[in-house]
């Protein structure tokens, strides 16, 4: 891979942005929009006939222009209006018993009315659709977007008229080497429109996209360890219109803290203030303090465009002392588990605050301050019911195991992702960890992949810790010694350990870990399998006794370790997996979970519940 990748990604604008893609527009939810959520019907098209002709050139006339005969002689083979229906959000996968295993494109439409105004701007967002996505507006292209699990949008005003309006997407979640992930992974590939579809509805000139945290201490920006807990009370605001308009006024108002200040756009339509907050509780896990946050923005040039965002955010900070994590200039122990974005008892892909609930609600009965969101951006509920309920989060995209490392599309792909996450959530105080990759081989080309994803994510963001999940490597007998180029990237050294389950558990009291780097150590993932409601000795795999004797000698191995800050072990819930298919057992599922996959709470999750009650 060329050194050039990275520069000139940072400095110009994404190739895979088309035309009528917009810029994310920051918190949807407060902006005046209405749900396309509901009932779109769907066609199967395995051979892709509603987009290439036979000869697999590209149809001018496929399913996107969504044809209706004009005599009874026309020949027209498809008919959305008599076509079955999904639920959106919704993946396909549980909605269709015929699509359990399906992999392959799928075209989606919907009807629905609207009226246009005059001096508003319309913008379609998607919160998540698996894996490619081509998006149709009354038969015109809107764009083409590459991603799974990331927001996007586009202005659609140009393409909306007054009544009965349609939308056609292909939605294709094939796998390919190339991909991020890549062909191989170890959780179900959901298709399908897996979040919500909004329309919103915002003036000619918006506020697109805004920033407002607790300033890093200034010895920690500079990458420099802080030798005494930090301390700061000045907050960072930006704001950036759609439009390149100086001479616009920014308001941002804290009405608890009695804060209310403007500021002005440079020519470029950005404005920035640095807020003093003498007053302020800083968020943590006991006490999840959230300030309501308006933005106002009045267009100059015109006597009827104004624009109120109302936000929740939270403030801290954190960072790193040697080989402590500190929340708040303290030192905090991570007190974690990992999650799959997995519905509780009815499998598919999470969509709404309860299933966030649900399942955050399971970590905090575990006893967790901190949740591991793997292996990609959940969706946005998660992590602000997170906030509310004062748990920290590692966000993390889905570089997973072998990735094409040399090739230039993967890298603006994974950095496009990173990018979209880090946008969608820079707001969430609880966010401390972005994670920009999982059990990836060591190699050169690697190496330059993911140091160059870690200097982009600083570039997009200096108030956050960045770590990935390395592999232990350097194993010889009973010694284990973490050696990844990588820690010179990270500020946080995280690791996955299977001893116990790819590695005889008896070894793990004669086990000693040498990580040579000052920085903190998260382990990341460890633990093994059981069936719930499955009994018998300690020695007999896959019973629940096997799995608790796993953690007794795994969390009695890991209080060992020098810097130990903080662990997610793998994971709360039972999940879907094609790898994972041991008739009577596993049965698709990964049965690594806490608790069952209809919320059977295993006797390791007491274990682990324990050992945290010690932390």
């Amino acid at each position: 891979m060329k050194k050039l990748i990275f520069t000139l990604l940072v400095l110009c604008t994404f190739s895979t942005i088309k035309a009528a893609e917009v810029p994310l527009l920051q918190n949807i939810y407060a902006r005046k929009h209405i749900s396309l959520n509901g009932a779109w019907n769907y066609i199967i098209d395995p051979q892709e006939i509603g987009y290439y002709s036979y000869r697999m050139t590209p149809l001018s006339n496929g399913f996107f222009v969504n044809a209706k005969p004009k005599h009874p002689s026309d020949l027209i083979e498809y008919d959305f209006d008599k076509a079955e229906t999904l639920q959106v959000p919704g993946d396909w996968n549980t909605q269709v018993k015929e699509l359990f295993l399906y992999e392959g494109p799928v075209w989606l439409h919907r009807n629905f009315q609207y009226q246009k105004e005059e001096g508003k701007r319309n913008i379609l967002y998607f919160g998540a659709v698996n894996y490619e996505t081509w998006v149709w507006v009354n038969g015109k292209e809107m764009g083409h977007h590459v991603g799974g699990f990331t927001p996007f949008n586009f202005d659609v005003t140009d393409a909306l008229k007054d009544g009965n309006n349609v939308i056609i997407i292909k939605a294709d979640n094939k796998r390919n080497k190339d991909n991020v992930p890549t062909q191989i992974f170890d959780w179900w590939n959901y298709g399908g429109i897996t979040r919500d579809v909004l329309l919103a509805e915002v003036d000619d000139s918006y506020v697109e996209d805004y920033f407002l945290q607790l300033q890093k201490p200034a010895a920690f920006q500079m990458g420099n360890k802080p030798t005494k807990a930090s301390k700061t009370k000045t907050l960072n605001f930006w704001a950036k219109l759609n439009q390149a308009q100086a001479g616009q006024k920014i308001t941002v108002s804290i009405p608890e803290l009695k804060i209310k200040q403007t500021a002005i756009t440079n020519a470029e339509g950005y404005a920035k203030i640095d807020l003093k907050a003498n007053k302020l509780q800083l968020w943590s896990p006991s006490n999840p303090k959230l300030y309501k946050v308006e933005i106002l923005y009045s267009n100059a040039k015109t006597t009827n465009q104004q624009e109120s965002i109302s936000d929740e955010i939270a403030f801290r900070t954190i960072e790193t002392r040697g080989k402590q994590i500190l929340l708040n200039g303290e030192p905090i122990f991570l007190k974690g588990i990992s999650i799959h974005e997995e519905k509780p008892f009815t499998q598919g892909r999470c969509n709404n605050a309860q299933d966030a609930d649900t399942l955050l609600s399971w970590a905090k009965q575990l006893g967790c301050n901190y949740v591991r969101l793997a292996h990609y951006p959940h969706n946005e509920f998660m992590v602000r019911e997170a906030e509310k309920m004062g748990i920290m989060v590692w966000s993390e995209i889905p570089c997973y195991w072998t990735i094409s490392w040399e090739n230039l599309d993967t890298y603006q792909n994974a950095q496009r992702q990173l990018h979209d996450m880090i946008c969608r959530d820079k707001n969430r105080g609880n966010v401390i960890i972005w994670s920009i990759a999982n059990e990836t081989p060591h190699s050169k080309e690697r190496d330059e992949f993911l140091s160059n994803l870690a200097r982009y994510a600083r570039t997009q963001d200096t108030t956050r810790l960045i770590s990935m999940a390395m592999e232990v490597t350097g194993a010889s007998n009973y010694v284990n010694r973490l050696n990844d180029n990588m820690n010179k990237y990270v500020d946080v050294i995280s690791f996955n350990e299977y001893v116990g389950w790819y590695r005889d558990v008896s070894d793990a009291p004669k086990m000693r870990w040498e990580i040579p780097y000052d920085k903190p150590v998260i382990i990341s993932e460890f633990g093994g399998g059981a069936k719930a409601g499955y009994h018998g000795s300690k020695d007999q795999r896959w019973t629940e006794e096997f799995q608790a004797n796993l953690y007794k000698e795994n969390l009695a191995m890991l209080d060992k370790i020098d810097g130990l800050a903080g662990t997610s072990p793998w994971i709360l819930v039972d999940f879907r997996s094609p790898r994972r298919q041991l008739t009577g057992i596993q049965d698709f599922f990964n049965r690594k979970g806490l608790i069952s996959d209809q919320g059977q709470k295993k006797q390791a999750f007491w274990i682990v519940k324990d050992w945290y009650k010690t932390k």
